[in-house]
């Protein structure tokens, strides 16, 4: 049985156990993670471990799992089916193959093995952690990992996937139609103008210099200008929209107007990002 778990690790993500309050760091308030049974939760960005942590919400001590990883699947999966061979298949050890016997295989998305004679049974679990991914692609990456994962399995093998059945990218792999996935979502993109219906563009930096980049740009008649919104580190995101017959002179605008920038030597540089994926 093949078993798909998008998060490698053991525990990647942990919340308070009282109040569901994701935890920090409280350094960099970076997540905190636990790499194995009995490992101290530590920060996912400093590494720093963090022995004494209490919830800033309700001060809570004690601490759940908010994302089960691959590791921590296998080993309860070992659990529940004792004598069975269990293997895993990650970013730390990728296997290629595996022997036809019978064997619980846990693996992340791409790191699938082959089985000789295929899987009996496919098992597509956590599946909410693919969907709900902020990615104007999560849908058609979710489906394209989900069929990889699916055929796999032997002519006459289950394929199990823990998600409700009424989801568009469920029904998708439930009908084996990309094709119908895929009209669906550009009719979407159509109603709500992302690429490629539309061409976009992304001015990440702080404030002043988006604001000075914009107006120094010779943007194209009937430019729409989306934001701005918050973006890390207290900088600022502007979302600049064009007709797709405008997407050439969209990117020449941006273009010379951050060579007009580095010719004055602008000490604050703005990011640009043409038909980012991070859009939602």
């Amino acid at each position: 049985m093949l078993v798909q778990v998008p998060r490698r690790g053991y525990l990647p993500s942990m919340a308070c156990a009282g109040c569901r309050t994701p935890a920090r760091c409280p350094h960099c308030s970076g997540p905190l993670a636990l790499r194995s049974s009995h490992a101290v939760p530590g920060c996912q960005w400093c590494g720093r471990v963090a022995a004494a942590y209490a919830c800033p919400s309700c001060g809570g001590r004690r601490l759940r799992a908010a994302i089960v990883g691959a590791r921590r699947t296998a080993e309860e999966l070992g659990r529940a089916f004792p004598g069975v061979p269990i293997r895993t298949s990650g970013r730390d050890e990728v296997l290629a193959t595996v022997p036809d016997e019978a064997a619980v295989v846990v693996a992340t998305p791409g790191a699938e093995p082959v089985a000789a004679g295929g899987y009996g049974a496919v098992l597509l679990l956590d599946t909410w952690a693919l969907l709900t991914r902020a990615d104007l692609r999560a849908s058609e990456e979710t489906l394209r990992r989900w069929m990889n994962a699916a055929a796999l399995a032997r002519a006459g093998g289950r394929v199990v996937v823990a998600a409700d059945g009424s989801l568009p990218t469920v029904q998708a792999l439930i009908r084996w139609d990309s094709p119908w996935s895929a009209a669906r979502e550009l009719a979407e993109r159509r109603e709500l103008g992302f690429p490629p219906a539309a061409r976009m563009a992304s001015l990440t930096g702080a404030a002043e210099a988006v604001a000075d980049l914009l107006t120094t740009a010779h943007l194209p008649e009937g430019a729409e200008l989306l934001g701005p919104v918050p973006a890390p580190q207290g900088q600022e995101r502007m979302l600049v929209r064009v007709r797709r017959a405008n997407q050439a002179a969209l990117a020449r605008a941006l273009h010379e107007a951050a060579g007009v920038r580095t010719a004055r030597k602008a000490a604050q540089p703005v990011r640009i990002q043409v038909d980012p994926l991070d859009l939602l």
